[in-house]
């Protein structure tokens, strides 16, 4: 048996369209959520599994690095660049699919894919979410307490301003 290639995950829109078409058609319910998963901590594996569990396919649009910049997250983000970031996004076991977009928002991306959940952080109100048009339905998942991307880089910064 040939080993698994966490890599084959990684696709580009015309083949996840493609993909979306057979999974149409065979009945299974395509969950679809967002971000830039810069620096993967457990509340985003959390969330991720949250959203998994409402379907039969999990798709992750990831923020394009430019994209990532354009919402001000800080300086010198995204720290990972979108190669890795999508490497280690389709290592997981709960996510069958990542793809890239560009644009400040994934709305133009679910505008083709149609997926049957789009799923948020519960920091979001449904009338928020970018998007919600195009899918089936939208559920906000609840994040989890003390966990974010933010709050590592801060704890990475006093540590170094301490040592230095």
């Amino acid at each position: 048996m040939p080993a698994f290639n966490f890599r084959d995950k990684i696709k580009t829109l015309k083949r996840l369209l493609e993909l979306r078409e057979a999974w149409r058609w065979e009945g299974k319910t395509v969950v679809f959520t967002n971000g830039v998963f810069d620096l993967l901590h457990a509340g985003h594996v959390q969330s991720l599994e949250k959203a998994r569990s409402l379907g039969d396919i999990l798709v992750v649009g990831l923020n394009s690095d430019a994209s990532a910049r354009r919402l001000g997250k800080g300086p010198g983000r995204p720290i990972n660049a979108w190669k890795d970031r999508a490497a280690v996004l389709s290592a997981l076991a709960c996510v069958d699919a990542v793809v890239a977009f560009g644009e400040d928002t994934p709305a133009e991306l679910l505008s083709r894919l149609k997926p049957d959940v789009l799923t948020k952080g519960a920091d979001y109100r449904k009338s928020e979410v970018a998007g919600r048009q195009y899918a089936g339905k939208v559920a906000l998942i609840p994040l989890a307490p003390g966990r974010s991307t933010t709050g590592i880089i801060e704890k990475i910064s006093r540590l170094a301003r301490r040592r230095a």
